[in-house]
C-alpha cells in the first residue's frame, strides 16, 4: 500500500475517533476521554496488521462499533472502551491479563464476555449453536454490557456484509433476525432492532426486500403531503396551548410492513398503517402524564379515534421500560393513522433503552426493573435438564410478546405475556406453586388451567402437595419461564426412568448375545425411529417397548443407518441405466448444490412449494431431503440452527409432475360466480380443478378452489385471470 493511501487512511482514523467523542450522549469527564484514548491507542496497535474482507484496515469496524454504543445506545465510556477492544483478544497478540493491567477488573470482564461469545460461534452442530446462545444470554446476569456490545458488533457486521459470501450473508442475517434483533427489542433497543430487522430481510429476502423500497420511495410524495395536512392543524392547537413540541412523520420499518403484508394477507398499497406521527413533548417530571392525556385530546378533537387501538404505557410501562400512549385516529382521505404521544424523557429511553434510565435514574425503580427482568432471565436460563436448542426457542417466544397486567388476590400486579393462561401466572407467582397447581379462579370464578387471562383480570392459584406436573401442562402454557420449569420436572422424571431402562436394556441385549455399546444404542436408536438415546432407555424403562420389538431388531442384520443414506440420498447412475421415463419423472424437478446434483427429496408440507418459488433443501435426519419455500414459517430457525444442512436448490424442466395449490377467494356474491370462476379454471388446458367449494354470508362470498398445475407461472396467470372477474375481492394462495 503507497504511503499516500496510508496517510489518507490514518486521518480518517483520526476523523472517526474525533467523531466517537464528539457524538457521545453522556458526558465524558477528562478521566473518561482519558479511559478512551488509551483503549483507541490500544486497538489501533493490536490491529494494525488486519484488514477485513473488503479491504479497509480492520480497526474501522471497533470504532464503528464503539460509536453505536456510545450514541446510538448510549452507554458510559466503560462501554466504549470495551467496544473498541471487543476484538483484541480474539484476534491479536493480546492477552486478558494485558487488557486488566491497563484498563482494570469491569473493562477486562466486560471483553471476556465478548471473546467467549466469539470463540463459540459459527459451530456446525445446532445444540452447540443453541448452546452458544444460551452461554451468551448467560452473560447478561454477569453485565448486561457484554450483550449490549454483541448486539452493536452484530449490527455493524450486517451493515457491511456485501464483500461476503451468498451462503455466509444467509446464515449470518437468520441467526440475526432469529436471536439478535428480538434480543435488542427485548432490551429496549427499538431502533437498533428495527434496523438488525431491515438488514436481516435484505439478505434472506432481497426481491422483496428492494420491491418495498421502491414502493416506499414512489409513495414518499404522497406520504409527506398527507403528513402535512394532517399535523397542521394539531401544530395549531399545540401552540395555543402553550406546549413545547415536535412532530415527527415517521415510516414503519421495512421488515415490518412485509410481516402485516404476511400476516394480513394484503398487497403493499393495503397496508394501511405504513407510517406513525410521533409527537415529543418537554415537561418537568411531575406533568409529564397530564400534558400526555391534554396532547391525547386534542388530536382526538379533530380526529376520530378508533376505542380499540389505544394503548397507555405510560400507566402500565412496559417491562423493557418503554413509556407513550398510543392512538389510532381516522386522518384525511379516510385513512387510519397511528400517533404515538412521548415526553422527551419518554423518547430517549424508547431509543436508548436501559441507557436513557441510568441518566433519569431519579427513581431507583428503574435500576429495580433492570434487576428484576434479570433475575428472572437468570433463573429461566439456569433450569436444570433445560435442552439448549428447546430453551432458545422457549426464550424467543416471549422476545417479541406483548403484555398484559393481572392482579393477586392480595391485588399485587403482575406483567405476563399477552395470551397467557391460567397455568402460566402460576409459574410466574412461584415455581412451586406452578408445579403443585390443581386449579385457578379468575375474578372468583373457577376456570381450567388452560383459561387465557384478560387485562385486569384477578387470578387465584389453588394448589396442592399431591399435583404435579404432566405432558399435557405443556398444552396449556405459553409462556419461556413456564415450559422450561414444566420441562424440567417431566425431564427429571423421565430421567429415573430411563436410568431404569438402560440396566435393563443391557440385560435383555446380553440375553439376544449381544454387547450393549455406543454402537449398538445408535442403532436401536435408528431402528425405533427415535430422537436420543434417552428416548430409547426411557421407552425400555416405561415398557414401551417389549420384549418382541427387542428380538425384532436383534434379528436384522442390516445397518439401518448405512440403508437410510442409500435410500434417500441415491443419485443417478449412467443415463444409459436408467430407464427414459424414470429419467423424466424422478430426476427433473430440482437440482441441489454447487454441481447441480439430481437427488430424492420431499416437499415440506408446512410451506407446500411448487416449481418456480424459491426454495432450498434441508437434509433431515430421517426423511432425507425436505424442500421449503425461502420464506417458509420455519426457514429462518433452520437456516440459523442447521446452515451446515441447508443446500442450494434450484428448478429445471418441471413439465412433466402436476403439484396441488389451493386458492382462497373472496368477494361480493352474485349470480353466477361460481361459474364465471369454474370457467376460466376449467378453460386452461393444463390446468386440473380437484375441487370446489364457496361459502356465502349476507352478500359477500369466500371460496377454496384445489387444483393440479405444472408450476408458479401457469398459477400465477391464473389467479391474475380470476382477479378481472366482475366482483372478485382478492385471491390467495394458501
Amino acid at each position: 500500500m503507497s504511503p499516500d493511501v496510508l496517510e489518507l487512511e490514518n486521518k480518517e482514523i483520526a476523523k472517526q475517533y474525533k467523531q466517537l467523542l464528539k457524538i457521545s450522549y453522556q458526558t465524558l469527564s477528562k478521566d473518561d476521554k482519558k479511559l478512551i484514548r488509551t483503549a483507541f491507542d490500544t486497538a489501533v496497535d493490536a490491529h494494525k496488521e488486519q484488514r477485513r474482507k473488503s479491504g479497509e484496515a480492520y480497526i474501522f469496524h471497533p470504532i464503528a462499533v464503539a460509536k453505536i454504543v456510545a450514541s446510538e445506545i448510549g452507554l458510559d465510556a466503560t462501554s466504549i472502551a470495551a467496544a473498541l477492544l471487543h476484538d483484541v483478544v480474539e484476534d491479536t497478540s493480546y492477552t486478558l491479563k494485558n487488557i486488566e493491567e491497563l484498563f482494570g477488573s469491569t473493562v477486562a470482564k466486560i471483553v471476556d464476555g465478548l471473546t467467549k461469545i466469539s470463540h463459540l460461534e459459527y459451530q456446525n452442530d445446532a445444540s452447540l449453536q443453541a448452546e452458544n446462545f444460551r452461554k451468551m444470554l448467560l452473560t447478561l446476569n454477569e453485565d448486561i454490557r457484554v450483550i449490549i456490545i454483541k448486539i452493536a458488533d452484530r449490527m455493524h457486521n450486517m451493515q457491511t456484509m456485501d464483500s461476503m459470501a451468498p451462503d455466509k450473508q444467509m446464515k449470518i442475517a437468520s441467526e440475526t433476525l432469529y436471536i439478535y434483533a428480538p434480543l435488542a427489542h427485548r432490551i429496549g433497543l427499538y431502533n437498533i432492532k428495527s434496523e438488525l430487522e431491515d438488514l436481516g430481510l435484505k439478505y434472506t429476502e432481497p426481491k422483496i426486500y428492494h420491491e418495498i423500497v421502491g414502493n416506499i420511495k414512489d409513495s414518499k410524495q404522497d406520504q409527506d403531503v398527507f403528513i402535512k395536512s394532517f399535523t397542521q392543524v394539531i401544530r395549531e392547537r399545540l401552540e395555543e396551548a402553550h406546549i413545547k413540541f415536535d412532530i415527527k412523520g415517521r415510516p414503519k420499518s421495512i421488515f415490518s410492513i412485509r410481516r402485516k403484508m404476511v400476516a394480513q394477507n394484503v398487497t403493499f398499497d393495503e397496508v394501511y398503517d405504513k407510517f406513525a406521527i410521533r409527537i415529543i413533548y418537554n415537561s418537568a417530571p411531575s406533568d409529564e402524564k397530564f400534558l400526555a392525556w391534554k396532547i391525547y385530546s386534542i388530536v382526538t378533537d379533530h380526529f376520530r379515534p378508533n376505542p380499540t387501538r389505544l394503548r397507555d404505557w405510560i400507566s402500565s410501562p412496559k417491562s423493557t421500560g418503554y413509556e407513550a400512549l398510543h392512538i389510532t385516529v381516522m386522518g384525511p382521505k379516510g385513512r387510519w393513522v397511528e400517533v404515538q404521544i412521548r415526553s422527551q424523557r419518554m423518547n430517549e429511553i424508547a431509543e436508548k433503552g436501559y441507557a436513557a434510565h441510568y441518566k433519569y435514574k431519579n427513581d431507583d425503580k428503574d435500576d429495580e426493573g433492570l434487576d428484576l427482568w434479570l433475575n428472572k432471565l437468570q433463573e429461566t436460563l439456569e433450569t436444570a435438564q433445560t435442552d439448549a436448542v428447546d430453551f432458545v426457542e422457549d426464550f424467543k417466544l416471549n422476545l417479541y410478546a406483548k403484555e398484559i397486567f393481572v392482579f393477586s388476590p392480595k391485588g399485587d400486579l403482575y406483567s405476563l405475556a399477552k395470551g397467557a393462561t391460567a397455568l402460566d401466572f402460576a409459574f410466574h407467582v412461584h415455581t412451586e406453586i406452578g408445579k403443585h397447581t390443581r386449579g385457578a379462579k379468575v375474578n372468583g370464578k373457577l376456570v381450567p388451567l388452560s383459561f387465557t387471562l384478560k387485562n385486569g383480570d384477578q387470578v387465584e392459584v389453588i394448589t396442592s402437595d399431591k399435583t404435579k406436573p404432566t405432558a399435557n401442562w405443556l398444552n396449556y402454557v405459553i409462556t419461556g419461564r413456564a415450559i422450561a420449569k414444566i420441562k424440567s420436572t417431566l425431564k427429571e422424571e423421565q430421567k429415573q426412568i430411563a436410568e431404569e431402562g438402560k440396566v435393563i436394556l443391557a440385560r435383555k441385549m446380553k440375553a439376544q448375545k449381544i454387547t450393549l455399546d455406543d454402537k449398538v444404542i445408535h442403532r436401536l436408536v435408528v431402528f425405533f425411529k427415535l430422537k436420543t438415546s434417552l428416548d430409547l432407555f426411557y421407552r425400555i424403562g416405561a415398557g414401551i417397548i417389549d420384549n418382541k420389538m427387542l428380538k425384532e431388531f436383534a434379528a436384522s442384520n442390516s445397518n439401518a443407518f448405512v440403508n437410510f443414506f442409500k435410500n434417500r440420498i441415491r443419485r443417478p447412475q449412467n443415463s444409459e441405466q436408467l430407464h427414459k421415463e424414470e429419467l423424466t419423472v424422478k430426476y427433473d424437478q430440482l437440482v441441489f448444490g454447487k454441481d447441480a446434483q439430481k437427488l430424492d427429496y420431499k416437499l415440506s408440507p408446512c410451506c407446500n412449494p411448487i416449481p418456480g418459488d424459491d426454495v432450498f433443501g434441508f437434509l433431515t435426519i430421517k426423511e432425507g431431503i425436505k424442500v421449503h419455500k425461502t420464506n417458509c414459517p420455519n426457514a429462518l430457525q433452520l437456516q440459523s440452527n442447521y446452515n451446515y444442512r441447508i443446500m442450494k436448490a434450484n428448478w429445471i424442466d418441471s413439465s412433466q409432475s402436476d403439484f396441488k395449490a389451493t386458492l382462497k377467494i373472496s368477494g361480493i356474491d352474485t349470480f353466477g360466480m361460481v361459474n364465471s370462476v369454474t370457467k376460466v379454471v376449467s378453460s386452461n388446458l393444463h390446468i386440473d380443478m380437484k375441487s370446489v367449494h364457496f361459502d356465502t354470508d349476507d352478500g359477500t362470498f369466500i371460496g377454496t378452489i384445489v387444483v393440479k398445475v405444472k408450476n408458479k407461472s401457469i398459477l400465477d396467470n391464473l389467479v391474475k385471470n380470476i382477479q378481472k372477474i366482475n366482483g372478485i375481492d382478492k385471491v390467495t394462495r394458501v
